[in-house]
């Protein structure tokens, strides 16, 4: 899971990424607003954290602009020093999901945290001992992948792949997203190296809708692995929606 922190105080972000990090997040820390806007264009951010007082913009107006690149769907938490019921009940009505205030006690921030994670995503808890998609099993302690009780030999790092997108079914993951998870750093350059990794998953797991799932490429942005009958129901939805404004253009044109 990949957080996204917005600190203006040197010791307070560090002391954030810190937890984070011994909590089990891939953390990224951003200095100022330019980078944070950048990274919620272009990647896929499971939590924000930001600060309330102390950066520009600030407060209300950061957590609406963050809200607009972003969506309403990313979970955002301030730490701020601002104490002040009247700043946290401001930030809570305007959208915001927690608000903890400073000193950073960090126990209490990780229980937090978690407590967060659990109820936007609950979805996506920490992996058990195994689950299951399908016709697969995954096997998150030995790593191992079954198809239909068969053994399917993948190296440590096509595991990791196939675990992400098996355990986000429907989720968009950016190619950001899948470079910090699976290899544990920063996508700064462009490379083949997910692209290939992703079609011989493909074929070494037969992802096709005989075993109903379908890998897809989202343009511009990365991946996205989605169950034969919610693909379906997409393409449903997407023509009646096609049907529908053509039908409306029609009568438009008659009139």
């Amino acid at each position: 899971m990949r957080v996204a922190v917005f600190q203006h105080d040197p010791v307070v972000r560090e002391l954030i990424e810190r937890v984070l990090a011994s909590s089990g997040y891939f953390c990224t820390v951003y200095r100022d607003n330019l980078g944070i806007s950048k990274v919620l264009t272009r990647s896929t951010v499971d939590l924000l954290v930001l600060d309330w007082q102390g950066t520009r913009p600030f407060g209300a107006e950061l957590l609406h602009s963050v809200r607009k690149a972003a969506g309403e769907r990313v979970p955002i938490m301030f730490v701020s020093r601002d104490a002040s019921e009247q700043s946290m009940v401001r930030a809570l009505v305007d959208g915001a999901d927690d608000y903890v205030t400073l000193p950073l006690r960090p126990e209490e921030f990780r229980a937090r945290v978690a407590a967060l994670v659990r109820r936007v995503y609950p979805e996506r808890r920490r992996a058990a001992a195994s689950f299951e998609r399908g016709p697969y099993r995954f096997d998150t302690v030995g790593k191992q992948v079954m198809l239909r009780g068969k053994r399917v030999p993948l190296s440590p790092t096509q595991f990791d792949l196939a675990a992400l997108f098996f355990s986000n079914v429907g989720w968009v993951m950016s190619r950001d997203h899948i470079y910090a998870i699976v290899w544990g750093r920063e996508l700064n350059d462009l490379t083949r190296t997910i692209d290939s990794h992703v079609s011989r998953l493909r074929q070494l797991l037969e992802i096709e809708r005989r075993n109903g799932f379908s890998l897809q490429p989202v343009y511009r942005s990365g991946y996205r692995l989605m169950g034969v009958r919610e693909e379906v129901a997409s393409v449903e939805v997407a023509g009646e929606v096609a049907r529908t404004a053509a039908f409306a253009l029609a009568l438009v044109e008659a009139v």
